[in-house]
């Protein structure tokens, strides 16, 4: 790896570290590299609702840069029921979170994308597209993702995805705070009744053509799909 590539190194839950990460983070300042701090908070966990859980994903942002010399930091608030980054209270302490340390700080963060719905599915390019705009509207410098399918499964991931997420970002850059919330609250009520019934979706290999790289005609209609459902929802950044 190159000092400029992102080394990254993880805290546990809830504000704590092992050894192990901090003879890690000594031999990256030592080095003099690229830093990226990993920490994914649990709601409904140790740290208990979503007040508390973002007091703590605040702490541990602001943690990774005091103690392992972060040079950014990438969150993940994630559901302790469904394992996802893309259920509303994640989105809630992550936007809240992320606004608070942007108001106060020049801190670099990030956050990654873990949805329940599989690629080549609208349901994952809907969560995908409530977390993108989370973060770009409380302020995230790095969107990184996407984890499809929880991120469990070999090759349940797709570019299709990460180009969804990077298109609704450009899409609500600007947004006035209050109608993003609006169309949050209604972009999330479309999938968050099916979370027991989410599809599995497809494969990278069943999404594309392997030797040409280019999606599928099925997963391209997927996505016009989930276009017209963010246009429908008021964005027209498809339509400029």
């Amino acid at each position: 790896m190159r000092p400029s590539d992102s080394h990254e190194v993880s805290q546990l839950n809830e504000l704590k570290i092992d050894v192990g990460a901090l003879v890690v983070g000594a031999h990256y300042a030592t080095a003099g590299v690229i830093v990226m701090v990993e920490q994914m908070p649990i709601f409904g966990g140790y740290a208990g609702g979503l007040e508390e859980t973002t007091i703590v994903d605040v702490a541990t942002t602001l943690n990774s840069f005091v103690m392992l010399q972060a040079t950014w930091h990438l969150d993940g608030p994630v559901h302790v029921r469904w394992g996802i980054t893309t259920t509303r209270e994640a989105l809630a302490v992550a936007g809240h979170a992320a606004r608070a340390i942007e108001e106060n700080t020049h801190l670099i963060l990030g956050n990654q994308y873990y949805t329940l719905a599989g690629p080549c599915t609208v349901m994952c390019l809907l969560e995908t597209a409530a977390q993108a705009i989370t973060d770009t509207v409380s302020g995230r410098e790095i969107l990184s993702g996407v984890a499809s399918g929880k991120g469990v499964v070999t090759d349940l991931f797709t570019a299709m995805e990460a180009r969804f997420m990077g298109e609704v970002a450009h899409a609500v850059a600007g947004m006035d705070l209050h109608e993003v919330n609006i169309l949050l609250d209604k972009l999330v009520s479309l999938y968050e009744k099916d979370y027991k019934t989410a599809p599995e979706g497809k494969t990278f290999q069943e999404c594309y053509d392997v030797k040409k790289l280019v999606p599928t005609e099925e997963y391209i209609q997927v996505y016009d799909e989930a276009v017209k459902i963010m246009t429908d929802l008021g964005l027209t950044y498809w339509n400029d």
